[in-house]
């Protein structure tokens, strides 16, 4: 991978998580320009479907525009077959589009989550087009490495919804106390069969509270 595009890509951190009859994704809000923080509110997931989103690192223009042609072609998708487009199905759209520009690549790094009829998954999205379904937890951006030491540590099968929140916040809190790049706050968002729901940032407090990172 070429040397610009592992340096745009290598601030944030981004966690998706499987649990029982969902998904979490959680991102925290600071981007950064060298050593400088651009902004302390960045958005960094995106609804691309009723059911299904996608985070974003590296760069914000291209991180942009991508969820945005994804939004247009998840809608096109159920317009024309009459069913909403799958969470795996997304990630290959996205995988298709990224390969086709490898010459002139996205600066990103992406998660797609969500739910459908087969359940609830969580797929890591390359810069090259590369996309690989992730089973249980991935962590994407600088500060993945510290996210990981917390996720692979306290993740066990058929979490609860409560408790996935509450490890996706750990591991952020985690990241942001040694990763320079990540910080100010935590965006949380549980999709599953029935909801896509942003947490406020009330109900973020109150998890956090409850973690001791």
């Amino acid at each position: 991978m070429p040397e610009q595009l592992q340096e745009s890509m290598k601030g944030t951190t981004t966690i998706g998580i499987v649990f029982t009859g969902g998904v979490i994704l959680a991102t925290e809000k600071r981007a950064t320009m060298g050593s400088m923080i651009a902004s302390k509110k960045a958005k960094k997931v995106y609804q691309v479907a009723e059911r299904i989103g996608l985070t974003t690192a590296g760069g914000v223009g291209d991180a942009q525009q991508l969820a945005r042609i994804l939004s247009v072609e998840c809608n096109l998708y159920q317009i024309r077959r009459s069913r909403p487009i799958t969470v795996g199905a997304t990630a290959t759209l996205l995988s298709n589009y990224l390969n086709q520009n490898r010459m002139y690549p996205y600066y990103v790094q992406l998660l797609v989550g969500g739910t459908d009829d087969k359940g609830p998954s969580v797929y890591s999205v390359d810069a090259m087009g590369g996309a690989t379904k992730e089973e249980e937890i991935v962590s994407t951006g600088s500060g993945s490495p510290m996210a990981y030491g917390v996720l692979e540590d306290r993740y066990k099968p058929d979490m609860s919804e409560d408790e996935a929140i509450e490890l996706s916040i750990r591991g952020l809190k985690s990241a942001m106390k040694r990763d320079s790049a990540s910080g100010e706050g935590i965006h949380v968002v549980v999709i599953t069969k029935d909801k896509y729901q942003e947490l406020s940032e009330d109900a973020v407090m109150k998890y956090s509270a409850k973690t001791f990172v």
